[in-house]
């Protein structure tokens, strides 16, 4: 019975320090996001195509959202759209880019987000946090193998 609590013991410990973690920093991201009139989704889907290299082409873009973000492609064409009317995204011969009203979005979140970064992590040990991170990656990769089974 003893190892079966020890062996839970830090599940149990990372649940708590991600979940609690998650609600906080989302707190300090949304804070971020309303001061430039940013919705988390447009965040989030600028960020996917900043990791596509700042341009994609359209129905890629629409199943990188749709995966990544977990919304089924209707939704996700739907946001697409709605970033190239608004005028974030720019799209041309079937494919999509930001644009430079995008551009500047996307460089005045991640000043913001980068100088409350260094404040948060600037106290800590630099080797703890490239630990937390890799470590946060595996956990993340292997739950979303869990997810799929």
């Amino acid at each position: 019975m003893t190892e079966i609590q020890e062996a839970i013991r830090p599940v149990v410990a990372l649940g708590q320090a991600v979940g609690q973690a998650q609600v906080v920093l989302s707190r300090l991201l949304a804070d971020v996001l309303a001061g430039t009139g940013t919705s988390p989704e447009t965040y989030l889907a600028i960020g996917r195509l900043t990791v596509l290299g700042g341009g994609a082409a359209h129905d890629a873009y629409i199943f990188d959202l749709s995966d990544w973000l977990e919304l089924d492609l209707w939704t996700a064409g739907e946001l697409a759209a709605s970033l190239i009317s608004s005028g974030v995204l720019t799209e041309a011969d079937g494919a999509v880019w930001l644009s430079p009203r995008g551009e500047e979005l996307r460089r005045k979140i991640d000043g913001s987000v980068s100088a409350m970064t260094g404040a948060l992590l600037a106290p800590l040990d630099g080797a703890d946090v490239e630990t937390t991170i890799r470590t946060l990656q595996e956990v993340t990769a292997r739950a979303a193998v869990l997810r799929v089974r």
